[in-house]
């Protein structure tokens, strides 16, 4: 399994930010095969901050934590992990859950012994949640001040996308965009790659 790229476009049109762009699609994130319940992933980019929107098919929702860095990923929950420096032992980690409830975190991974840095908040960091017929829709806006440098056309973060999703008999299912041949999302190695383009 190849890692995959994904093309971030540069966006300033808030009210037709997400018709133009290209959705990538969730697979398992063991096999790398379809999934039960469907998710879309897209992404773009203004002179402030770095936008992710999830689209995910869901008829049965699990979802109880109300507070900010709760185990979200117990029960149904999205994902990013965005790694700016692309070396794997760093990386940002966002959750959102169906309660609009959010993990933001910082992971240091030194050779898959990994510490999870959950007393740093991503201020300034927007998120919503909301229902289209049988889409739940998920939107998160990282400002760039959480980085080392403002991205420019042509950049490339290591990056990966996830959707934990639980069924009405217990049965969950992990997926992923790029998998990472386990049900482990802590692997660097597998991310894949997005593209900052204008």
């Amino acid at each position: 399994m190849m890692p995959k790229t994904i093309e971030c476009k540069f966006t300033e049109d808030e009210t037709r930010r997400w018709e133009t762009l290209q959705a990538e699609q969730l697979v398992d994130v063991v096999s790398g095969g379809q999934v039960q319940q469907p998710t879309r992933v897209k992404t773009c980019w203004d002179g402030d901050a770095v936008y992710f929107r999830f689209e995910c098919v869901d008829d049965h929702t699990v979802a109880d934590y109300t507070q900010r860095d709760d185990p979200l990923y117990e029960q149904d929950v999205v994902e990013v992990f965005i790694d700016e420096e692309g070396t794997g032992r760093h990386y940002i980690e966002l959750e959102l859950s169906p309660l609009n409830v959010v993990f933001d975190a910082r992971v240091d991974n030194e050779d898959g012994r990994i510490r999870v840095h959950t007393e740093w908040d991503a201020d300034g960091m927007e998120t919503k949640v909301w229902n289209e017929g049988d889409l739940r829709l998920y939107e998160i806006r990282l400002p760039f001040i959480h980085f080392s440098r403002r991205p420019e056309a042509g950049a490339l973060w290591s990056i990966n996308f996830y959707r934990i999703d639980e069924e009405r008999d217990n049965k969950r299912h992990y997926q992923a965009w790029s998998p990472t041949g386990a049900v482990n999302y802590h692997i660097p190695s597998r991310f894949g790659t997005l593209r900052f383009v204008k």
